[in-house]
């Protein structure tokens, strides 16, 4: 008797965090205006998603001293969004991004069990700490942080938010009319913390929410953030986009479960995806290149080799060769918030294997931050992207994916009406929802908050902001 095929799990960015977005494309919206994440997320509910993913940034990034504009530059408050589309949908889960760094235990998990309630327990948390002195500029402590120091404040964040979360129990409220009880139990809320992160008591004012404690996302692929994602997480996002990559990365973080006495199915795994759909596979193929070159204006190209090079570099020609000038290894860099700077430990032989491979294949500086930049995850025709989706998942390379589409809001709607039909067909995506809860979306089981605190916390400390 053959088994039956595991369930594809999907969600979808909200893009805007880096130059995968066109916002140049005449197709392309608002990504402010409140109409662009209605249209977003319903697309997301039609096509029964599990959940909608906002990124966030607490600083706007530099180049040079200037706004990089390349990309889009700001959006609303993460939580202003998400209370706001909890509104205009009904089974959707709101995933959000908040950083451990900056904010407080209290705060994040009073807004967190609103937006739970608010939602009917569709709320998601992705734990993040600040990377750089850059961001931290914008907060009272200065904000930076030693990576070690910011792993252990974000453990015990998390602790301490949990601890908030598991304050009530769930069924102090009896609201009794005719007695005039409300409460059950006088001590409902009461809290204490002591520890070297944060020393707080008092009464958490938010009754237990439906989901009990919102899903919790981790974004690193750092030994650290694998281990997190074992001990405390119930997804983690991935960046591998070849299968055997990805079967790696999955064996590897759901073999860490069983220590923290957690099953494979309490963790899943969803990298992040991009596509481009066509008629036929040679059309989504020409479709891609063009994409690409959309992605990658002369100004993003010059902007991008300024990464590596930690020079100005505004006077080369973009459709020119590479700097015959090498790269400054300096401590201080050009580009200012952006996570790409920390992908080149070692600028000086990351140039020289550009220059090698310009020289090989003739590329202008364009030409090569086009053909070594990521590449479209999901290239093909509607069945093509279906059967290559389906394969990743069944082979345990992933347990679904998160799509981030390169038009918005808009670019989410031809998969929605082209390829999750044929997931559909093919039995292993869902029809419609079965659940209330963004736990119900993805198979996660509600905490009981008496077993959670008879267990203990377990240790874990998340990842470092994985910005674009």
């Amino acid at each position: 008797m053959s088994k039956s095929p595991k369930q594809i799990h999907l969600a979808a960015h909200f893009p805007g965090v880096n130059n995968t977005t066109v916002w140049s494309d005449p197709r392309a919206g608002s990504h402010i205006e409140f109409d662009s994440f209605v249209h977003f997320a319903r697309t997301a509910e039609r096509a029964k998603f599990d959940f909608l993913f906002l990124a966030e940034g607490l600083r706007l990034r530099e180049q040079g001293g200037r706004l990089y504009d390349l990309d889009v530059v700001g959006r609303p408050d993460t939580f202003t969004v998400l209370a706001a589309l909890a509104a205009v949908t009904e089974r959707l889960g709101l995933t959000g991004t908040i950083n451990s760094t900056f904010n407080e235990p209290y705060e994040v998990a009073r807004q967190f069990a609103g937006l739970d309630h608010l939602s009917g327990g569709r709320a998601a948390w992705n734990v993040v700490t600040s990377w750089d002195a850059f961001t931290g500029e914008n907060f009272r402590r200065g904000g930076f942080l030693p990576q070690e120091e910011r792993y252990s404040r974000a453990r015990e964040f998390l602790t301490t938010a949990g601890e908030l979360f598991d304050s009530w129990h769930g069924d102090e409220i009896v609201a009794d009319q005719a007695t005039g009880t409300f409460l059950r139990d006088a001590r409902a809320g009461a809290f204490e913390h002591r520890g070297r992160h944060f020393d707080i008591h008092g009464r958490f004012n938010v009754p237990r929410s439906p989901q009990g404690r919102p899903v919790i996302f981790q974004a690193g692929d750092s030994e650290e953030g694998r281990e997190f994602a074992a001990a405390e997480a119930d997804a983690i996002f991935s960046r591998y986009s070849t299968l055997a990559e990805g079967r790696a990365f999955y064996r590897d973080v759901k073999g860490r479960l069983p220590k923290y006495g957690r099953s494979a199915d309490r963790l899943l795994i969803l990298p992040a995806a991009t596509f481009v759909l066509g008629d036929t596979d040679a059309e989504a193929a020409e479709l891609a290149r063009e994409v690409r070159r959309q992605q990658v204006s002369g100004a993003t190209a010059i902007r991008h080799l300024e990464f590596v090079w930690n020079r100005d570099l505004s006077a080369y020609d973009p459709d020119g060769p590479l700097p015959d000038i090498d790269p400054d290894p300096g401590e201080h860099t050009v580009a200012r918030g952006r996570a790409q700077v920390r992908m080149y430990r070692d600028p000086l032989a990351t140039a020289r294997e550009w220059r090698e491979l310009a020289a090989a294949n003739k590329w202008s500086i364009r030409d090569l931050v086009i053909e070594t930049g990521n590449r479209q995850s999901f290239v093909g025709s509607p069945a093509t992207v279906a059967a290559t989706i389906d394969e990743f998942v069944q082979a345990d390379a992933s347990d679904g994916f998160i799509l981030v589409p390169h038009i918005t809001p808009g670019g989410l709607d031809a998969f929605a009406d082209t390829v999750v039909p044929l997931l559909q067909e093919r039995g292993v995506f869902r029809a419609d929802y079965e659940g209330t809860t963004l736990r119900d979306h993805l198979g996660l089981a509600h905490p009981d908050v008496r077993a959670v605190a008879q267990a203990g916390t377990r240790a874990g400390g998340p990842a470092e902001r994985a910005a674009s």
